[in-house]
């Protein structure tokens, strides 16, 4: 058994639940991918051909509007698996949202047949319905902060996540956001003259965390 192997299965213990020649076949035939960052792993409207199974590194999968805005949904870390792959493995379907590498992401692809082979188990369709569920919880979170929060609220809460010094871009907080970076720098202008946060190329310090809470909690 290969370190990459026992990797896997010590982030998905589901599949030593599976009877040995099943798992250990699977796992031959399936593909062993290290992908670099910032790179598409699927896109909007194309076909599904595998069972991702992340091992390093993560996944952002995000929605494109008509606009050409881009709405973050979640991503995919070590031991997880993806909704939208999920869903379109079982319902046959094509992708509805995009998915590329945050940093260089190694994962193993299993093929579209044994994931159908792997879901006839009760333990694997036990971990595919966990993942739906957690992933049904995600979606419910972000649906309430799109529909219910200011977008000043959110891009603190952002800020609050980060830790006190952030290398981070304005575009890359409207990434995050779904956002343009117009609007966010206009927001973080404002939180630099309040003295909430110090500005640089590139990069922000957080100056009074106590405020910038108090704004994520207002109704």
């Amino acid at each position: 058994m290969t370190a990459t192997t026992v990797q896997l299965l010590n982030l998905y213990p589901v599949l030593n639940e599976l009877p040995d020649t099943i798992r250990d076949q699977c796992l031959a035939e399936a593909k062993q991918l290290v992908v670099p960052g910032n790179t598409s792993i699927f896109e909007e409207g194309h076909p599904c051909t595998g069972f991702p199974l992340v091992i390093s590194g993560s996944i952002r999968v995000l929605k494109s509007t008509k606009s050409g805005r881009e709405i973050p949904l979640y991503r995919v870390f070590p031991g997880e698996s993806c909704l939208i792959t999920t869903t379109c493995l079982l319902g046959r379907i094509a992708y509805s949202a995009r998915g590329f590498t945050e940093e260089e992401t190694q994962l193993l692809l299993l093929p579209g047949k044994w994931f159908d082979e792997l879901a006839s188990f009760t333990s694997f369709r036990g971990f595919l319905f966990q993942l739906l569920a957690d992933r049904m919880a995600d979606m419910m979170q972000l649906v309430e902060e799109v529909s219910f929060q200011r977008l000043d609220q959110r891009l603190a809460n952002i800020l609050l996540g980060k830790g006190a010094h952030l290398q981070v871009t304005h575009q890359q907080l409207a990434d995050e956001l779904g956002s343009v970076r117009e609007m966010v720098s206009r927001i973080l202008e404002t939180f630099s003259s309040k003295n909430w946060v110090r500005l640089g190329r590139g990069k922000i310090e957080i100056l009074d965390p106590a405020a910038l809470r108090v704004l994520t909690e207002e109704r």
